[in-house]
């Protein structure tokens, strides 16, 4: 792909490191933020470097927030005393889309991996463990994506919570094992959150 402008061709090359964006549609992007005012694409580029600067992430759950504490902790009317474990934050915006869920979460940033080099240790797991007990939760719902590595995980953090009183359950595997919850249509995840099982069900029997 040949270039008139190093510019041009410098532009495309950073869109073009987005996941899923190739130098074709790099170069789409690119010549249609050339057709659009300077204001709005300066607008655009300062939302950008806003964003980037200024998130932060809850210091309770760990998801994306504004400020110290995430809009859905800070909510009053979720259910302070139900979380769902999820791997990322995609997960937590995957489930909200569903609206059948009420509330709080926990986001991992991962999950136990060691072919991948990720171990307990690199995971938001003990301030999990810490919240369950300090926050005497009645419930936690693992909503991890149905494969060996998200098993694995949920079997390590119910031998940390031991002994508790807190019930521990696992979205219904209506999502088929190896899938990707993120990608799961939004009826499935749904109807998985709302049939929650025992995560005995499924883990301690691996």
């Amino acid at each position: 792909m040949q270039f008139s402008s190093s510019l041009l061709e410098n532009a495309v090359n950073e869109f073009a490191k987005l996941p899923g964006i190739g130098k074709k549609t790099a170069l789409r992007l690119v010549l249609h933020l050339l057709k659009q005012d300077p204001s709005s694409v300066q607008g655009f580029g300062e939302i950008i470097i806003r964003m980037r600067q200024e998130i932060k992430f809850c210091q309770r759950c760990f998801n994306v927030a504004d400020g110290d504490i995430c809009s859905i902790c800070a909510n009053s009317m979720r259910r302070q005393e139900l979380i769902c474990v999820v791997e990322t934050i995609r997960d937590v915006i995957a489930i909200e889309s569903t609206q059948q869920y009420s509330g709080t979460y926990h986001v991992l940033g991962g999950i136990i991996s060691p072919l991948d080099g990720v171990g307990p240790n690199q995971l938001n797991i003990e301030p999990l463990i810490s919240r369950v007990h300090k926050d005497a939760v009645q419930e936690v719902i693992f909503a991890l994506s149905p494969n060996i590595q998200g098993d694995t995980t949920i079997y390590y953090i119910q031998k940390k919570l031991f002994p508790s009183d807190t019930k521990i359950t696992t979205i219904a595997r209506g999502i088929s094992f190896g899938g990707e919850l993120e990608y799961t249509d939004e009826m499935t995840l749904a109807r998985s959150i709302t049939n929650r099982l025992p995560v005995e069900n499924y883990v301690s029997g691996r």
